[in-house]
């Protein structure tokens, strides 16, 4: 049986037309679609789109690209001002005698208030649209050749298929991705350049912040690294296990649920030269049978994720965190450890308190037996003008050793 796709429809030359919609992140297809070009002014676009209208671009590719930064410029600047058009006032500091759980519910009430207006803006800059060829090509005057980056997330051409429609946001991400993968990122935990690059794929989250990465370079192992099997949960592009790979570590699975992070895990492994160390399965967390150490990278933000794309930052109700630690103890040997890997930026954010970690531990039966801990070097740490600044400035992120309570009494 066929598969269905989401179709949208617009009108074109007194012609009914519909093409298959394309949104990797899951976005329901416009309703009300009307042609765009070159004489379009940003604010007629900026109204249009407001209003959930998706333009649908027949001019020129580079003017539809200036067109999309007009849109962001207008929606910078009435995220500044208020209704009357006057500057916002920047938010007053909390009170020091706010309590820990004033300070939390504030902080908790500013991050879901900059989520809402991230996903205001996803909403109207993803209403400029371009068409595709069945082959994914781009019509438009001034192109880019885009084909191999659509193909990369999309899937390879199925002949018959016909053209598709997708927002113009959503291709500058496919480029962007194509970027990644084509060009790599250097990880220093792997050693000398130049064989110390990860290339992340599509829809993997990219190990862009390598202090965390450090982290598992420098934990504690056994002498006999190569007698040890680790279990690196939810790999990714498998850049955990190929740093533990590199130190020694004689077997390694390495597990994922998402079928794109079992093929980039697969394909970084084997061009690092140690696939024959690591072994990739698709698992919702842990593999069958026993390891000396099983680490785990979770989510940081116990929030809903508002896309596919998004489930590589946000874990709804500490879902994955949860499942790590309380299946933790069923799948180590004994005198084993559990390595978790958590940023503090949800403690700061008040979305999760270090007493709620805590509790979590001990509920799973789990005594912390040591810690390593490293601040962030990414731009965001330092930028004022971000606007989780307050909390980013103070992040810290740890590996928390983890071992059976009752084994150490």
């Amino acid at each position: 049986m066929a598969a269905v796709f989401p179709t949208i429809h617009w009108q074109e030359g007194g012609h009914d037309c519909s093409a298959r919609w394309r949104s990797e992140r899951g976005a329901s297809a416009p309703k009300k679609v009307v042609l765009a070009d070159d004489t379009m002014t940003a604010d007629a676009a900026y109204r249009l789109a407001c209003e959930g209208t998706a333009l649908l671009w027949r001019g020129d590719f580079q003017n539809a690209r200036q067109m999309l930064q007009a849109l962001g410029r207008r929606l910078d600047q009435s995220a500044a001002t208020d209704k009357r058009g006057r500057k916002r006032k920047p938010l007053a500091a909390k009170p020091a005698t706010f309590s820990a759980e004033e300070h939390a519910a504030a902080a908790a009430k500013g991050f879901h208030l900059h989520r809402q207006a991230q996903a205001q803006r996803a909403r109207v800059l993803s209403m400029v649209l371009l068409s595709f060829s069945e082959d994914y090509g781009l019509t438009l005057r001034r192109s880019p050749d885009a084909r191999i980056a659509c193909a990369q997330a999309w899937g390879d051409v199925v002949a018959g298929e016909g053209g598709s429609v997708a927002s113009m946001r959503e291709l500058l991400g496919l480029i962007s991705a194509h970027e990644w993968r084509k060009n790599g990122v250097e990880i220093s935990s792997l050693g000398a350049a130049p064989n110390n690059r990860i290339y992340p794929h599509y829809g993997v989250f990219s190990p862009v912040r390598g202090e965390y990465v450090g982290l598992v370079k420098l934990a504690p192992l056994a002498a006999d690294t190569a007698a040890l099997t680790i279990f690196d949960i939810g790999t990714g592009t498998g850049v955990l296990s190929a740093v533990l790979a590199r130190r020694g570590v004689g077997h390694v699975v390495a597990t994922d649920m998402d079928a794109r992070a079992l093929q980039c895990a697969r394909s970084n492994l084997e061009q690092l030269g140690v696939s024959a160390q690591v072994d990739v399965q698709q698992a919702n967390l842990f593999p069958a049978g026993l390891a000396d150490i099983i680490v785990c990278n979770p989510p940081w933000l116990p929030a809903r994720p508002g896309s596919p794309i998004e489930h590589a930052v946000y874990d709804e109700g500490s879902g994955m965190l949860l499942g790590f630690l309380n299946g933790l103890l069923a799948h180590l040997e004994p005198q084993g450890e559990g390595w978790l890997i958590l940023s503090d930026l949800a403690e700061h954010l008040g979305l999760r308190s270090r007493a709620d970690l805590l509790a979590a531990f001990a509920a799973a039966g789990l005594v912390v037996v040591g810690r390593l801990d490293t601040v962030p070097v990414h731009g965001k740490a330092s930028d004022s003008a971000d606007p989780l600044h307050a909390a980013r400035s103070v992040e810290v992120t740890s590996l928390w050793r983890l071992a059976d309570a009752k084994a150490l009494h």
